[in-house]
Protein backbone atom coordinates (compact mmCIF):
# COMPACT_ATOMS: atom_id res chain seq x y z
CA UNK A 1 0.00 0.00 0.00
CA UNK A 2 1.50 3.48 -0.98
CA UNK A 3 -0.23 7.04 0.02
CA UNK A 4 -1.41 7.70 -3.60
CA UNK A 5 -3.98 4.14 -3.23
CA UNK A 6 -4.86 5.33 0.16
CA UNK A 7 -5.74 8.66 -0.69
CA UNK A 8 -8.18 6.92 -3.29
CA UNK A 9 -9.43 4.55 -1.06
CA UNK A 10 -10.29 7.67 0.88
CA UNK A 11 -11.72 9.46 -2.08
CA UNK A 12 -14.19 7.09 -2.45
CA UNK A 13 -15.61 6.67 0.69
CA UNK A 14 -15.21 10.63 1.67
CA UNK A 15 -16.09 12.00 -1.91
CA UNK A 16 -16.53 15.80 -1.19
CA UNK A 17 -13.66 15.87 1.31
CA UNK A 18 -10.17 17.10 0.37
CA UNK A 19 -7.90 14.38 1.63
CA UNK A 20 -4.16 14.43 1.97
CA UNK A 21 -1.70 11.39 3.08
CA UNK A 22 1.57 10.97 3.19
CA UNK A 23 3.87 7.89 4.57
CA UNK A 24 4.59 4.86 3.37
CA UNK A 25 5.66 1.34 4.80
CA UNK A 26 2.70 0.91 5.97
CA UNK A 27 2.65 4.46 8.76
CA UNK A 28 0.47 6.99 6.76
CA UNK A 29 -0.55 10.40 8.05
CA UNK A 30 -4.05 11.15 7.20
CA UNK A 31 -6.09 14.36 6.58
CA UNK A 32 -9.17 14.64 5.63
CA UNK A 33 -11.39 17.87 5.52
CA UNK A 34 -15.29 17.36 5.22
CA UNK A 35 -18.02 19.17 6.58
CA UNK A 36 -19.63 15.65 7.12
CA UNK A 37 -17.32 15.85 10.28
CA UNK A 38 -19.60 18.68 11.79
CA UNK A 39 -20.89 17.76 15.28
CA UNK A 40 -18.90 14.41 15.46
CA UNK A 41 -17.25 13.79 18.30
CA UNK A 42 -13.54 13.10 17.76
CA UNK A 43 -13.77 8.97 18.39
CA UNK A 44 -16.52 9.06 15.65
CA UNK A 45 -14.40 10.90 13.13
CA UNK A 46 -11.91 8.84 13.50
CA UNK A 47 -14.01 5.46 13.59
CA UNK A 48 -15.52 7.31 9.89
CA UNK A 49 -11.90 7.20 8.60
CA UNK A 50 -10.93 3.62 10.04
CA UNK A 51 -14.16 2.34 8.31
CA UNK A 52 -13.32 2.05 5.11
CA UNK A 53 -9.25 1.03 6.25
CA UNK A 54 -10.16 -1.65 8.32
CA UNK A 55 -9.76 -4.11 5.65
CA UNK A 56 -6.15 -3.41 4.62
CA UNK A 57 -5.40 -2.86 8.62
CA UNK A 58 -6.26 -6.11 9.26
CA UNK A 59 -4.00 -7.64 6.06
CA UNK A 60 -1.61 -5.78 7.41
CA UNK A 61 -1.03 -3.53 4.39
CA UNK A 62 -1.82 -0.78 6.90
CA UNK A 63 -0.50 -0.73 10.36
CA UNK A 64 -0.38 2.91 12.00
CA UNK A 65 -2.53 6.02 10.98
CA UNK A 66 -2.76 9.66 12.62
CA UNK A 67 -5.66 11.23 11.52
CA UNK A 68 -6.63 14.30 11.04
CA UNK A 69 -10.49 14.85 10.60
CA UNK A 70 -12.00 17.70 10.72
CA UNK A 71 -14.61 20.32 8.95
CA UNK A 72 -13.88 23.04 6.15
CA UNK A 73 -13.61 25.58 9.21
CA UNK A 74 -11.74 23.98 11.37
CA UNK A 75 -9.30 23.88 8.82
CA UNK A 76 -9.17 26.71 8.11
CA UNK A 77 -8.86 28.21 11.23
CA UNK A 78 -5.84 25.44 11.76
CA UNK A 79 -4.52 26.86 8.00
CA UNK A 80 -3.99 30.39 9.91
CA UNK A 81 -1.90 29.10 12.19
CA UNK A 82 0.42 26.56 10.26
CA UNK A 83 -0.68 23.32 10.98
Amino acid sequence: MNSEQLTEILKAAFPEADVAVTGQAGKFDLRIVDDLFQEKRPVARQQAVYAPLNDYIASGEVHAVTIRAMTKEEWRKASLFGA
